[in-house]
């Protein structure tokens, strides 16, 4: 259990990095490119290149990524799937999208494990948190596959599991869009993006940070929590500095003058 929030101040700027270990949570699709489906290989040289530019900082990179660009294990269709067989059919896509990663990092130099929830030791070592640990200290980008290795789990508390199981400083969710907003900002221009939020406000919002297991996980460990764009070059780079980018969920409310009115932390898009 943390004892305090490591959460920087949004304010914080420079070349050194204000987290000393994150996980990178990143939804399948994100690998599928404008085909919205498979594997792009500029998609996942892109992405590639998002962790290489956070390691470089000095960081530790877990990477939790989705399958939703091969299966999407919650909502197998109108095949006659069941829900559990669904969901392992989703775990083994996040494996093949572990590998493409770290096929690509390889190529670019940076050493990588993956690690699964279930042992698949011909292409990947089971997860083990001391052996991750390790991994994460020597400079290696761990990426872990197979979700939680259980149905009805999401790679969202996948991610919050493992970043609070190696003490990650912060989970990063790299998005589609720039943040949090108060409504689907694709639908309504209206809609309101918050800098900075805690995880009592986003709770009592209902707003979709990632599903409500994860969220809880998340709460109880106050374990912060950056969303950003992530098909913005440079961005988790910059979340890692410190920068103003996205929105930013803490325990804590943020320091502020007395009487400040809380749409001070958002910001109106149109």
């Amino acid at each position: 259990m943390r004892t305090q929030d490591p959460a920087p101040s949004r304010r914080t700027r420079g070349a050194r990095p204000v987290y000393r270990r994150v996980v990178l949570k990143l939804s399948g699709e994100v690998l599928a490119g404008p085909r919205g489906h498979g594997l792009d290989p500029a998609a996942v040289a892109a992405v590639a290149a998002e962790i290489r530019a956070v390691r470089d900082l000095g960081v530790q990179v877990g990477v939790v990524i989705g399958g939703g660009n091969i299966f999407r294990g919650a909502r197998p269709g109108d095949t006659g799937i069941d829900r559990v067989t669904g969901d392992q059919m989703g775990m083994l896509a996040t494996v093949i999208n572990a590998l493409a990663l770290q096929s690509r990092l390889e190529a670019s130099g940076v050493p990588t494990r993956v690690q699964t929830a279930f042992e698949i030791r011909p292409f990947a070592e089971p997860y083990i948190r001391r052996r991750a640990l390790r991994h994460l200290e020597r400079g290696l980008v761990v990426l872990f596959a197979g979700g939680t290795g259980s149905p009805y789990f999401s790679t969202d508390t996948a991610a919050a599991l493992r970043a609070a199981e190696i003490g990650a400083d912060a989970l990063l969710k790299g998005t589609k869009v720039d943040g949090v907003y108060d409504r689907d900002p694709a639908r309504d221009p209206r809609a309101v993006r918050f800098d900075r939020l805690t995880h009592r406000e986003a709770l009592d919002r209902n707003l979709r940070v990632m599903d409500a297991t994860a969220f809880a996980l998340c709460l109880e460990n106050r374990l912060p929590i950056a969303v950003f764009a992530l098909g913005v070059p440079g961005n988790a780079r910059r979340v890692c500095r410190g920068e103003a980018i996205g929105t930013l969920v803490t325990t804590d409310p943020p320091a502020r003058p007395a009487g400040a009115a809380r749409a001070s932390r958002a910001r109106r898009t149109r």
